[in-house]
């Protein structure tokens, strides 16, 4: 016996199963707050030279974050690289950031292995810029405010007897709308400070002017800063890190600090 099945309800099925299919697609996209991996090769070498890092030496300041962390303690950066060695010596310091991070990547390092068993004494993350871009779309904020949030509370999980120094996400000029965006996540990060576990550090206005226009010499692209601009969160760290760590010591045994791996494959051939 052949059933009648009214037109409509051919048409509201096709309609759900592309609704489902639209669903699936975006719950295959990790939000900021969802741990996600890099997939190139060049970002899985350099996850698993940081999770070696992270199990040599003694590391009692960790810094996390993006390629503005990256470079201030990279290989590949020799002038920058000097100067980091120069401000940290002696506190143990081991930089694991990486390019092009957002917060979802961040994430899925230090749950796979960059942080397991460091233990360190100070976490200074500095996260988000990378989910605001040069175009920030509606929510680009309250995405980064849900990473970063994240990110501080695994840091939390793994490094319990660690002071977290939250960085406020550092202006940017090679965007018109992203500093717009870059206040709102700011002024939301500011409340997960409880000033003991947790404190938030804004040097902004040392970077740049109340319009967010970055001050002469601060950065080499308008977004990464020069060592003018290292010099400056040096500063402002560096009073927070003696109250907490004490004096350098005269001797130091971080681990040796990593670089980008292409780089050095680009200055071998």
């Amino acid at each position: 016996m052949l059933t009648f099945i009214p037109r409509y309800i051919h048409i509201r099925a096709a309609v759900l199963c592309v609704s489902a299919m639209f669903a699936a697609a975006q719950v295959g996209c990790a939000a900021s707050d969802v741990a996600e991996p890099r997939k190139d090769p060049n970002s899985q070498l350099a996850h698993q030279q940081l999770v070696q890092k992270a199990h040599a030496g003694r590391i009692d300041l960790y810094f996390l974050g993006d390629s503005i962390t990256r470079r201030w303690g990279a290989t590949d950066y020799p002038d920058f690289l000097a100067h980091w060695k120069q401000s940290f010596h002696g506190w143990n310091a081991g930089d694991f950031g990486w390019g092009a991070d957002s917060t979802q990547h961040i994430l899925w390092r230090i749950t796979n292995g960059e942080l397991d068993g460091v233990n360190p004494k100070v976490i200074v993350l500095l996260a988000g810029t990378n989910n605001i871009g040069t175009n920030p779309g509606p929510d680009a904020a309250a995405q980064a405010v849900k990473g970063i949030t994240a990110i501080v509370d695994v840091c939390k999980a793994k490094a319990p007897k660690a002071t977290i120094i939250l960085m406020a996400i550092f202006p940017r000029n090679d965007g018109e709308r992203s500093n717009v965006a870059i206040n709102e996540v700011n002024e939301q990060i500011a409340k997960l400070a409880d000033g003991k576990t947790v404190r938030f550090l804004n040097i902004n206005n040392q970077l740049a002017d109340a319009q967010g226009k970055l001050f002469e010499g601060m950065t080499v692209d308008k977004l990464h800063p020069s060592l003018k601009g290292y010099e400056v969160w040096f500063k402002n760290l560096k009073p927070v890190l003696t109250e907490l760590l004490g004096a350098p010591a005269d001797v130091d045994v971080a681990p040796a600090p990593t670089g980008d791996p292409s780089a050095k494959k680009s200055s071998s051939s």
